[in-house]
């Protein structure tokens, strides 16, 4: 019976170990993709060729979920506003719910799952048949040559793609709004215009967006680079960075969510 519960904390000392170790290793993973980040923006084609690639491919899948969650918000908020008599403020509703919450953290979730997913399934591929070696046989540091760029052309995309589910939502609010039910046009945008604060609204959306890009990003190249070089390793830390970018993009938003809007 002692044997049995001594080996059941020290399996649990053994995990809480690995973990603090691989924590130890992302940070100084991190640090040195910040430091060796001036080869990405010196040779800026790499980063443009992964801002397509992360970013441009994406566009499918960010436009027309924008477009369907900005019609489904239509829906439920004017059957929601129509029992108070206030239908006419379905813009507010909508572009409110996109822009402050909806935009940043669905299109982050995307992102993390097309986007982020290809990242490290590349970088663990390219681990797994010995090209990250082979580079380090060369004098070319992998960090430099492939993480960094893949780093930032996520870092700047996902602001990007956010603003744009932002814009395709309210599009599609006011095409169901409008368009569909016959709430009237000119208030559905000037109740807009009038609620929606640039700072507190515009500005913290892309803040969120923005953090929400660091993570994604460096999540997945972090798992990519750490991923064991098997078949079986490449697909878990495919597996990890869809579901750890998930977990940190909720929780990041409920922090910056009580950082930005305690005050109001």
């Amino acid at each position: 019976m002692f044997e049995t519960i001594l080996a059941f904390f020290r399996a649990i000392g053994h995990q809480v170990t690995a973990a603090i170790c691989r924590l130890g290793r992302a940070v100084r993973f991190f640090l040195s993709v910040f430091w060796l980040s001036g080869t990405a923006f010196r040779r800026f084609h790499l980063t443009i060729r992964e801002i397509y690639f992360s970013g441009v491919l994406s566009l499918i899948i960010i436009l027309v979920s924008g477009l369907f969650v900005g019609m489904v918000l239509g829906l439920q908020g004017y059957e929601t506003l129509q029992r108070y008599g206030s239908s006419e403020a379905l813009g507010v509703l909508v572009s409110l719910s996109l822009v402050r919450e909806l935009g940043p953290v669905v299109a982050g979730l995307l992102f993390a799952s097309r986007a982020g997913s290809a990242i490290t399934a590349e970088i663990g591929l390219m681990k797994a048949t010995e090209q990250l070696s082979a580079m380090e046989m060369m004098a070319v540091n992998p960090i430099a040559r492939v993480v960094a760029p893949r780093f930032w052309g996520g870092v700047i995309s996902m602001p990007l793609l956010a603003a744009l589910f932002s814009a395709m939502g309210v599009f599609g609010g006011w095409l169901v709004g409008v368009v569909m039910i016959g709430v009237d046009d000119g208030s559905f945008w000037s109740q807009m215009q009038a609620a929606v604060d640039f700072r507190l609204d515009i500005i913290n959306g892309v803040i969120k967006s923005f953090v929400f890009g660091v993570l994604v990003s460096m999540i997945a190249v972090f798992e990519g680079y750490d991923s064991e070089p098997t078949a079986e390793g490449v697909s878990s830390a495919t597996t990890r960075t869809v579901v750890t970018s998930a977990l940190a993009i909720l929780f990041a938003d409920f922090i910056l969510t009580a950082l930005m809007f305690r005050g109001q």
